[in-house]
Formats: C-alpha cells, structure tokens, sequence
C-alpha cells in the first residue's frame, strides 16, 4: 500500500468555511451511492495506532481542517465542493481508506477488548448459536452464560456465547456439561482489531490487509471475508 503525504491542489480549498460539500459526492471506486454511505475510513491517531471507523464525512473534516498527518492506500472517494472564487475551479477532497490524525490520540493498549454488548458478541460468534451451530437474525439471537450467573458465572467475554432462544430456554441455569450441550466453539475475549474486523461489512482491501497485519498472530490465518 502507497504511503502518501497529504498535498492541496490548485484550487482546493482547505478551510471547512471555504469548502462547502455537495450532497452527490464522486466515487472513484465506482460504488453505487447505497454502498458510498456505508463506506468507512479507518482512523490512526500519528503514530500509526488504531482508533476506530469514522465515516466518511467525518474524515473529509479532518482534511478541511487540515489535522491529516498521513494517509495509507490509494483513494477510494472524491469528494466535490464549491468552486474558489479566486480561480474558478471547483474544490475536491481524495479521501484514502486509512487516514491517521494529528488531533486523537489512542491511550488504551492497542489490544484493549471492546464493550461487551449483544452486537459486539454476535459479531464475535459470527451470528452463530454456538450450541446447534444455526445462524439467526440479531432478533433471534440472545446472550448466554456459559456458567449461569446464578451458580457464580460472570458477565465477562470468556463467559459468554451466542445461543438462539430454542437452546438457551432448554439449557436454562444449567452449564452446558449439566445440560448435556457441548459447546462448537471456546468463547474469547476478542482483540479490538478484530471487533473492528467483524463489525464492518463493507471493509476495503487495503484495510483488511492492514487490520489483518495488527491481528495476534493466531488469528491472521482465519477467512475473514467470511464474517
């Protein structure tokens, strides 16, 4: 992927009160306008650690602002605003897929695990019940507690897995040895780079083979694009 510095071009402004955006941005990738505003831009803090997706919009704001410090992979959208009043030219914004800022800064260890939530945990799972192995919808899926709460389990990633409402009724306040319900998989405290992996479904190439490069090397080797 192509290390590139960020350069205004003739005619480009760089100001937020100077370039006001069309609500039609141009696509250079060729993404139908569904899929555009589904697009996310990966954001580092300037010394290359990851933060999180920002949309967008949001990254056109830190061109504007011109808080860019570097940028990896080649443009994936144009954006088109107003035209200087100076040249005459109409202004427009390259946007790369990662783009690093000058104004965040990531404290937390780049391994810190996300918020344990229902999303955060089907998308770990994959939508998977892990007792049956059927996929569901996010309405059908619950959260189970592989040792009960009731018998002193915790509400904690090791602890957790996806169930569909059929097993985790059946299972009830019982661990999956005393339910005679083996588990199809060991639950885990995902990394947060693979929670940022499993929580988008539009991710661009050259963010895959970047996130994928940041993975524990126990996980690079998984078919990613399946999730």
């Amino acid at each position: 992927m192509a290390q590139d510095r960020v350069r205004p071009r003739a005619g480009e402004h760089t100001t937020a009160k100077r370039f006001p955006l069309c609500s039609a941005p141009c696509s250079r990738s060729g993404l139908a306008v569904t899929d555009l505003h589904r697009t996310r831009v990966l954001s580092l803090d300037a010394s290359g650690r990851i933060l999180d997706w920002i949309s967008w919009q949001s990254a056109v704001c830190l061109y504007v602002r011109e808080a860019v410090a570097w940028t990896l992979g080649d443009p994936c959208l144009t954006i088109h605003g107003g035209r200087s009043r100076l040249t005459g030219l109409r202004s427009e914004i390259s946007l790369h897929p990662i783009v690093a800022s000058r104004s965040r800064r990531r404290n937390a260890a780049l391994d810190q695990a996300p918020a344990l939530n229902n999303t955060a945990l089907f998308n770990r799972d994959r939508q998977i019940c892990l007792y049956c192995g059927v996929h569901g919808s996010r309405q059908t899926l619950t959260r189970d507690h592989v040792v009960p709460l009731s018998q002193g389990g915790r509400d904690v990633w090791q602890n957790v897995v996806t169930a569909c409402l059929n097993c985790n009724l059946r299972k009830g306040g019982r661990t999956p040895q005393q339910a005679g319900m083996p588990l199809l998989a060991v639950p885990y405290r995902p990394s947060w780079v693979e929670h940022l992996i499993l929580s988008n479904r539009h991710i661009l190439a050259d963010q895959m083979e970047f996130l994928v490069h940041h993975l524990p090397r126990d996980r690079r080797d998984l078919d990613w694009a399946q999730g």
